[in-house]
């Protein structure tokens, strides 16, 4: 799987495009009230990159189990130190409603996808990021 993402940022304007395998979307995120950068910041997108990755995989997770799901609500929190410093202590919570499936169910299910999530994996392994 190919992925790309690309910002194009001036005065008022900030494009951001994702790609995946040649399936392009543009992502809307205003401007800083400066009219420069983004209003959110990387960790805030880093933070949201790890909570979408769960929920995705939860669902496509709990489709293989033939489980529906109705309902996911993930909070994704941790801190930054001074700048150029690393996140630290980052952690998450996961809530997961599926009326049809026992708590033990929804239970094992979470604690598969822990171990699979790729961006989780990816952050906890650590992976060479190369400036060209």
């Amino acid at each position: 799987m190919k992925i790309s993402a690309s910002i194009k940022s001036s005065f008022q304007q900030h494009n951001i495009n994702v790609e995946t395998n040649g399936n392009a979307k543009s992502v809307t995120i205003n401007s800083k009230e400066n009219g420069f950068g983004s209003s959110v910041n990387g960790g805030e997108l880093l933070f949201l990159s790890l909570a979408t990755c769960f929920c995705n995989d939860l669902y496509r997770e709990a489709a293989k189990r033939n489980m529906n799901i109705d309902s996911i609500d993930i909070i994704v929190s941790g801190e930054f130190g001074g700048e150029g410093e690393p996140a630290k202590s980052i952690t998450y919570e996961v809530d997961v409603q599926a009326k049809e499936s026992s708590k033990a169910q929804i239970r094992d299910l979470v604690e598969s996808v822990d171990k699979i999530a790729e961006i989780h994996n990816t952050l906890r392994q650590g992976i060479n990021i190369k400036l060209k």
